[in-house]
């Protein structure tokens, strides 16, 4: 089960969460039909959405995560409630992309390593604080690490990994890593948790190993005393519905809602592009939203 727990250090100072997230990545890739590379792309996306959602502080809050890149993947999208449950995509999630030279997957290749990093929080109570920042690399992690130290001048570490079967393509292991500075953190924490750092393998290779997020938040904060703040599942979760889908029909000027393509049976054929299922709307549905919207 995909699951993240919080931890802070008993002096203040750091705050750590972990997750693992191989089971909603790996849904991600059954419902998008993700090859290797564009799973570990939107993968790592999605991880991180998860760890910065579940860092919100009102439960009906949302937050978005747009990277705008250069590369043949397009757009990606990740959006995460503030429980840690998240939904996503990627624009063109059929590419593959040629394994860098020491048989990594090219993430940073594929997503583009010029564009923007563009992350919205939704807090429900008026304008979404929006923060944008140039990608340093489209490799996820450093990015996300790059939007905190810019935008909010927060230290932070992030790490996060896909780990995908380099033979049938499928996710094997996911998951991240996100540690913050309170303010007021004294340089000699921010040191020891560099050392720390430095000294771990990477996620996928400590999920590898049987070690769960408990166990790699006490690896990353070896020396501290630290004390465990909350623990919940995640999942992917997609909030759409028919009902959504006839808002948005509504946005469309009267004309257009009437000649809307139509499948074979005569219906208008609408797509969620988080799960891709699909509603269907009548002409006699159609006319009831044009008369609506006369209404408004």
């Amino acid at each position: 089960m995909d699951r993240i727990i919080r931890m802070i250090t008993s002096e203040g100072g750091l705050v750590a969460s972990a997750i693992e997230s191989s089971e909603f990545v790996f849904k991600a890739q059954k419902l998008h039909g993700l090859t290797k590379t564009s799973c570990a792309a939107l993968g790592r996306l999605l991880t991180g959405a998860s760890l910065m959602g579940s860092m919100l502080k009102k439960a009906d809050a949302s937050l978005t995560l747009k990277v705008n890149g250069n590369g043949p993947l397009g757009n990606l999208v990740a959006l995460a409630d503030s429980w840690g449950n998240v939904r996503g995509y990627v624009e063109n999630p059929q590419v593959e992309f040629p394994l860098k030279p020491n048989g990594k997957l090219d993430v940073g290749g594929a997503v583009g390593h010029c564009g923007r990093l563009a992350v919205i929080q939704d807090f429900g109570t008026g304008e979404p604080y929006v923060g944008q920042v140039q990608l340093v690399s489209g490799e996820i992690a450093e990015d996300l690490t790059n939007y905190y130290a810019a935008s909010q001048q927060i230290p932070t570490v992030c790490a996060l990994g896909v780990l995908v079967d380099k033979q049938r393509g499928e996710v094997l292991l996911a998951g991240g890593l996100l540690i913050q500075a309170l303010p007021g953190v004294d340089e000699q924490t921010l040191a020891r948790l560099e050392t720390n750092i430095s000294r771990l393998d990477s996620v996928t290779t400590m999920l590898a190993k049987g070690l769960g997020p408990e166990e790699i938040c006490n690896m990353a904060l070896n020396g501290f005393h630290t004390e465990k703040l909350d623990e919940f599942p995640v999942h992917y979760v997609c909030t759409c519905s028919k009902e959504r889908f006839s808002d948005i029909l509504l946005t469309l000027p009267s004309n257009e809602l009437l000649t809307l393509p139509r499948n074979e049976e005569g219906f208008a054929e609408t797509v969620c592009q988080y799960c891709n299922r699909k509603y269907y709307f009548s002409q006699e549905e159609l006319l009831e939203l044009v008369q609506v919207k006369k209404e408004i």
